[in-house]
């Protein structure tokens, strides 16, 4: 079965490994409630869903230029606190490395948190800042993100299981992530190279308590036949993997290369 895919644009999908729900840096119920309020209104006015807004957002995203100096500073500015200059994330605080992450899965989940399609006070109040709120800052982020290396080790799990972690993202994930584990030939399944230990291991739980809303019910029951050494083995083989994995880059119309 597959595992660990985002809802696609225009087809049905298996699940996600959602690469960005960040930790408290900065942020408070109260503003991610408002958040939420916000995007329950705007669809009402399109007379559309939330999901449905992310689709159309994510695909005006991807059409347009994107500009990932300008990306960089907008990353600077509001998201440098969280995730680091280097976008290498923080373990200890569960908040995930996003340098190097897919264009495409990137653009796709600020479109999520930006209609509170992903649960996140913390980016709900990011979103909320009026230079993030149009899908030109999404695209520019991205492209930027998409750029950026991911040399650097990330922390890794204890390691006894690795063996075990293998075989079962070889049999169960591979089939969505590539067997390196770098995502689809689309973008939109994230890669889940080069992440840290400790997110992947609680990502991978929270999507079989269903507290992830944004992705295929059919990835929650897949998710729930794992047991705990199942997560934990896979997290750990996936936190050792360093490195972008397979190359696919390409040259965009406007002449920025992402992959």
């Amino acid at each position: 079965m597959p595992m660990l895919r985002p809802r696609p644009l225009v087809r049905p999908c298996r699940g996600s490994f959602e690469v960005q729900r960040g930790a408290a840096c900065f942020a408070s119920i109260c503003i991610g409630s408002s958040t939420l309020a916000m995007a329950m209104f705007a669809s009402a006015a399109f007379g559309d869903s939330a999901a449905e807004r992310v689709d159309r957002q994510t695909k005006a995203a991807l059409a347009m230029d994107a500009h990932p100096e300008r990306g960089g500073k907008v990353f600077g500015q509001y998201c440098v606190k969280c995730h680091g200059l280097r976008a290498l994330g923080d373990a200890k605080q569960g908040i995930p490395a996003l340098a190097g992450q897919r264009y495409a899965y990137l653009v796709r989940q600020l479109a999520n948190f930006a209609n509170a399609e992903r649960d996140s006070s913390t980016m709900h109040a990011v979103v909320l800042q009026a230079e993030l709120q149009s899908p030109q800052a999404w695209t520019d982020i991205a492209a930027y993100l998409n750029g950026t290396p991911s040399r650097l080790p990330l922390s890794t799990g204890p390691g006894k299981d690795v063996a075990l972690g293998r075989g079962v993202f070889d049999e169960q994930c591979a089939s969505c992530h590539g067997l390196d584990a770098s995502g689809d030939a689309d973008g939109f399944a994230p890669s889940l190279r080069h992440q840290h230990y400790a997110y992947l291991n609680a990502q991978m739980h929270k999507l079989a308590e269903g507290y992830r809303h944004n992705v295929d019910e059919d990835l929650m029951r897949f998710l729930r036949s794992f047991d705990d050494r199942d997560m934990r083995a896979t997290a750990d083989y996936l936190s050792r993997l360093t490195g972008a994995g397979k190359d696919r880059k390409k040259m965009r119309d406007d002449g920025v290369v992402v992959d």
